[in-house]
């Protein structure tokens, strides 16, 4: 189970940290990215860490904007998200998967536990 924490109504520029806290698994045996969907839109992928090679992986929008990161023995992720902008609004979703490859890291196919989502709301 996942728990998807840490969103807010906040300015263009600010930051906010997202939090991802699993429970019932191995933490350190998944996989862990981050999804968001704005209103009326699909759901796209933001970012993610895989846990063979420990390396993380960002959608161009957000790319050095956006730091994910994890501690294993808190079973929690993160998604630092610093000078926001008025196009990051949406629910974040984090997702996690013990199997994804690297070639399926942004689809969301590939995940078989979902947090429930957090909402960010950015105003200009």
């Amino acid at each position: 189970q996942l728990q998807a924490s840490g969103g807010g109504s906040v300015q263009a520029g600010d930051s906010l940290r997202l939090s991802c806290t699993a429970s019932g698994h191995t933490f350190s045996r998944y996989s862990i990215s981050w999804f968001r969907q704005a209103p009326g839109k699909e759901r796209l992928f933001v970012a993610a860490w895989h846990r063979g090679g420990h390396s993380t992986h960002y959608a161009d929008s957000v790319k050095g904007r956006f730091t994910i990161s994890r501690d294993n023995a808190k079973n929690t992720a993160y998604l630092q998200m610093d000078r926001l902008r008025p196009e990051d609004t949406a629910v974040y979703y984090c997702a996690a998967s013990s199997s994804v490859i690297l070639s399926n890291l942004r689809s969301q196919n590939a995940y078989a536990y979902w947090g429930q989502g957090t909402l960010v709301t950015v105003s200009s």
